[in-house]
């Protein structure tokens, strides 16, 4: 049976639908709430979003192995093959955490590392960023990494960069690089097609996507592309996902259908 819960965000614009995911089928009475997001408290814009992770986390866990596998294998090619992709020279990606069922990041970063590409599949060298949580305080750094090698298991089991290398040198920290990052690409639990991203509820990736943001408009640097990745089934109606004044939105979302481009900058990229 499909679940039922109604939820007080307010509704994005709908837009064209062409994914499979069930929720998009869900009864919910989003279309004739009276309560605005503005007006919505904090604690029950929380609580919704818990509610929303909760359903999330069940779909994923009973996600057909075979289809993940195949869901994994298109949306890494798709990312290989898109021309803001080939085109980017510095991006920061996650490394993908099996039991959080995160869609595959391994060949795409085994492709940045190695620098495998035949002819224009990789048109030059990337300089590769990627996370490390240093406390629970949403504080999270994006450190250069050249060799998968060069990554630890933290306390929960999940590969992050040693914050030193094998000489002992500080890891480059991508907020103190002197040239900005084209890239991002992001995890997260649920998105829509209105650029909504839910995550788990620990605020790194909005915090520091914000200050990088931040950090970019001082330095007069071009806003780099946000970019999601997701399987089908994590891909809402739009409205469905609440969102608070320190959400940051995603420029496109790549599934195993395709690319879905959101923002402008995203939609002239993709064109």
């Amino acid at each position: 049976m499909t679940p039922q819960f109604t939820l007080a965000a307010a509704p994005s614009p709908p837009l064209p639908s062409t994914t499979t995911s069930p929720f998009l089928h869900l009864n919910l009475n989003l279309r004739h709430s009276t309560t605005t997001m503005s007006a919505t408290p904090l604690d029950t814009i929380f609580k919704q979003k818990n509610t929303l992770r909760s359903k999330v986390k069940k779909e994923l866990r009973s996600m057909d192995p075979t289809l993940r596998s195949q869901e994994d294998e298109a949306i890494q090619t798709i990312v290989l093959e898109a021309p803001w992709f080939k085109s980017c020279k510095r991006l920061c990606a996650y490394i993908t955490c099996g039991p959080l069922r995160e869609v595959d990041t391994s060949k795409v970063l085994s492709e940045i590392l190695n620098n495998t590409g035949k002819g224009d599949h990789l048109q030059a060298m990337k300089k590769l960023y990627v996370p490390r949580i240093e406390d629970k305080n949403s504080h999270m750094r994006m450190l250069n990494i050249s060799r998968m090698d060069d990554l630890i298991p933290n306390s929960m089991n999940i590969l992050e960069p040693a914050p030193v290398d094998a000489e002992g040198n500080e890891r480059e920290n991508v907020m103190f690089a002197n040239e900005p990052v084209d890239l991002f690409l992001l995890p997260g639990l649920a998105f829509d097609k209105s650029g909504r991203r839910l995550g788990r509820g620990g605020g790194y990736y909005d915090t520091f996507l914000t200050n990088y943001q931040e950090l970019a408009a001082d330095r007069k640097w071009k806003k780099p592309l946000f970019v999601a990745l997701s399987y089908s089934v994590q891909i809402l109606e739009d409205g469905i996902i609440p969102i608070t004044p320190n959400d940051v939105y995603v420029d496109a979302l790549v599934s195993s259908s395709g690319v879905i481009p959101i923002s402008q900058a995203a939609t002239e990229m993709c064109s």
